[in-house]
């Protein structure tokens, strides 16, 4: 395969050869939208763009256009960029075509090795090779199959039942709500946060309408969604160039979508054959200009020889060569949209089984499984750290339908300890204590290593006798108890097997004592966090910001992932909280005081440095393990006199605040939202008694909504007022009570 420069490639590769600063080239690259072309956007006019492009895109597309009358190095850099978009950058190999001969290749087509593979490489790519007439078939092994895979494994150990998911109703109400709702995290193909919005607009209710969104969200078609939704939901007319298409249009309401309708059509209209159909199809989807004005002349004589008016074909024609070469292969679509159906089938009637096997297929990725955990809560799924009476390697669904971490996923503890864990709780039983586990299993398999980090992610919380602390406490000796518990379990092991026989050949037990538990003070919620975070790499038993949730989505407008690239934020106030995990307080050569301190979110982690003046006005904030609301300035960097260059943007931090202490000062309102077809009797007075017990200063407001109908009526409360607090919040979110804050 050949590897073609787009159009955020081409212009970091054209800065790097004419030496424009990355941070320049970063910028100018993030002012392409997203799956847009160079070539497009310098050839459409200004009410084109402003069509073709939301305002938020349509504000960089005006800017990179700017930057491009320029007679600067920018200017130069995107100039030359559009002239090598498109272009060849590099070779690869199909990640999955495989070409049959009928004998030994090498006496068909020129060969090469491949990197990480045993098979050869074709040197001619796809097209020639199905030019020279071999067979070319595309075999792909999706994770996705693996994950289906697992969870009927998981479903088939719970509940006995054995399912074959190629067996799966196509008309299932759950797994159309669940695409409906846009709730497709971990859903194949369809988890993008804008495959979600178009899933919730469209309301898919056929499995068609899965297959068409499969084809259509992609580069060039995407422009169709939006009319391809009004037309299923009736608020745009279904029109027909000709009555004779409607037979295979009418599935996709009208818009050409698949390779295989403008096959069928050409047949229908033109009276091609299959052969002719297929060679139209493969010059429109390579745009092949030689074959198609060949093919053209034929298609509109045979069609109006069958009666069919002239200049409609020619329409039909021009609209099949701007289209054709984004229109899909229908069957690909629905291998994809099948997969992907048979997952959310899944998900919706399994949920912690599937969410078990979707975490247990990304454990090596923390941040996937930071995603994935944060999916199970939204979901009300409990997900339960590691427990060594209750885990295995992967992730897996316990008795009580919580999703229960697997063992693997801690650092130190490998197959060979997991494995005597699970087998010898399979063989005796639970374990009732940290001896008791430590005499049965085997302790070459799970050293001292494997037993730190069981006991650091909270895998012996299941023995009620003993705190995480205890088990690295010592006393005196400088031996820590989880040692001494190892060196117990090693010494029994090692009498059991010697089988010390007395004089009367009667075999004598030898009591050893088991070793004393230290009392020490149990750790804090941070310190039991870090240690987690430490052996697991995310928090498993909460977040340190879990209880400033609410203040973190709502009065805040940033994470700390903005401030991997500061430069689309200049001259904007950011609002961000945090927990201070590491500070150090400095002095300058001149005797002035600065720190430097990393705060952390739920998305990243963050190094500030903080000076002069904002430093003394704001260091009391700046305490290991504080909760704090930050507001900063983005400002310009500094521009080098000499060069010209402006460094990078610059923080001007304007306030500190504790997190504990934002709800009281910024919440003013709260709107609890109403859905009219959900409203009960019993559900508003509960509502009523729940909110007097909250009585307080800030104002309420009801928002009456009912989406069908597209009715949305505010009513603000005159007598009532409430506190707003977290357990205010707790209890509405109890209430499946949808809300609003200011």
């Amino acid at each position: 395969t050949y590897g073609t420069m787009a159009a955020k490639s081409s212009i970091r590769d054209t800065a790097r050869v004419l030496d424009l600063p990355l941070n320049d080239a970063d910028r100018i690259a993030k002012l392409v939208p997203t799956m847009s072309k160079l070539g497009k956007i310098f050839g459409l006019d200004e009410k084109e763009l402003q069509r073709k492009f939301r305002s938020e895109d349509l504000d960089k597309v005006n800017q990179l256009l700017n930057i491009s009358d320029g007679e600067d190095l920018e200017a130069e850099t995107i100039n030359q960029a559009r002239v090598l978009e498109g272009t060849v950058r590099n070779t690869g190999i199909h990640a999955c075509g495989v070409i049959i001969t009928p004998g030994d290749i090498t006496n068909y087509v020129p060969v090469a090795t491949a990197k990480d593979s045993d098979l050869y490489v074709t040197q001619f790519d796809n097209s020639v090779v199905e030019e020279a007439g071999l067979l070319k078939m595309d075999f792909l092994g999706l994770k996705t199959l693996t994950l289906i895979k697992d969870t009927v494994k998981i479903v088939k150990a719970k509940h006995g039942i054995e399912l074959d998911p190629d067996t799966f109703p196509l008309d299932d109400d759950k797994t159309y709500e669940l695409f409906q709702k846009g709730e497709t995290v971990g859903i194949f193909q369809y988890e993008s946060a804008g495959m979600q919005k178009h899933m919730k607009d469209l309301k898919p209710t056929v499995f068609d309408d899965l297959i068409a969104m499969n084809a259509l969200y992609r580069p060039g078609p995407m422009e169709y969604i939006p009319s391809f939704i009004r037309r299923k939901h009736g608020q745009e007319a279904i029109e027909y160039d000709l009555p004779e298409m409607e037979e295979y249009l009418k599935e996709t309401y009208g818009i050409t979508v698949y390779q295989e309708q403008v096959m069928l059509l050409s047949q229908k209209l033109a009276g091609f054959t299959k052969g002719e159909a297929d060679v139209l199809r493969k010059a429109m989807g390579k745009k092949q200009k030689a074959v198609l004005d060949k093919m053209k002349p034929k298609f509109i004589s045979q069609a109006v020889e069958k009666g069919l008016d002239a200049e409609k074909l020619e329409k039909i024609w021009k609209d099949w060569e701007a289209f054709a070469s984004y229109a899909f292969n229908k069957s690909h679509s629905t291998c994809y949209a099948w997969i992907a159906y048979q997952t959310a089938y899944l998900k919706a009637h399994y949920p912690a089984e599937y969410m078990a096997a979707v975490l247990s297929n990304n454990m090596s990725d923390i941040k996937q499984v930071t995603m994935f955990m944060e999916e199970c809560k939204r979901m009300r799924l409990p997900v339960l750290g590691p427990d060594v009476n209750e885990s295995y390697y992967k992730f897996s669904v316990n008795k009580d339908n919580a999703v229960r971490f697997g063992m693997g996923a801690i650092k130190g503890v490998g197959h060979g300890a997991v494995k005597t864990i699970v087998e010898n709780r399979k063989k005796d039983g639970p374990y009732k204590s940290i001896f008791d586990m430590a005499k049965r299993i085997d302790l070459r398999a799970a050293n001292k290593k494997s037993f730190e980090g069981l006991a650091n992610a909270g895998g012996f919380d299941c023995f009620k006798d003993t705190h995480r602390a205890q088990y690295f406490a010592q006393e005196g000796d400088g031996i820590t108890f989880l040692e001494k518990a190892i060196k117990y379990g090693a010494k029994y092991q090692e009498n059991e097997n010697s089988a010390q026989v007395s004089l009367f050949g009667e075999a004598s037990e030898v009591q050893i004592a088991e070793p004393v538990v230290p009392p020490c003070e149990e750790w804090g919620t941070m310190e039991k966090l870090a240690r987690e975070k430490e052996v697991v790499g995310i928090y498993i038993s909460g977040h340190p910001l879990d209880d400033f949730k609410i203040e973190m989505q709502t009065f805040c407008n940033a994470n700390l992932s903005v401030f991997q690239n500061l430069n689309d934020v200049i001259n904007r106030e950011l609002t961000f909280g945090g927990v201070v995990s590491s500070v150090q307080h400095r002095v300058s050569r001149q005797g002035k005081g600065w720190a430097s301190f990393i705060l952390e979110d739920y998305t990243d982690s963050h190094e500030f440095r903080i000076f002069g003046e904002e430093y003394l006005k704001f260091r009391h904030f700046l305490i290991q393990n504080s909760f704090v609301y930050i507001r900063v300035m983005v400002r310009e960097g500094w521009t080098n006199r000499e060069t010209g260059k402006t460094g990078e943007p610059r923080l001007q931090f304007n306030n500190f605040q504790l997190l504990h202490d934002v709800m009281d000062t910024y919440a003013k309102k709260l709107s609890v939202q109403l859905d009219l077809s959900e409203l009960k009797e019993d559900s508003i007075k509960q509502l009523q008694e729940m909110l007097k017990m909250h009585n307080g200063k800030h104002a309420l407001n009801f928002v009456i909504y009912d989406n069908e109908e597209e009715i949305k009526l505010e009513m603000p409360s005159r007598k009532q007022k409430v506190q707003i607090s977290q357990e205010l919040l707790d209890e509405l979110e109890q209430m499946n009570m949808k809300y609003k804050l200011n």
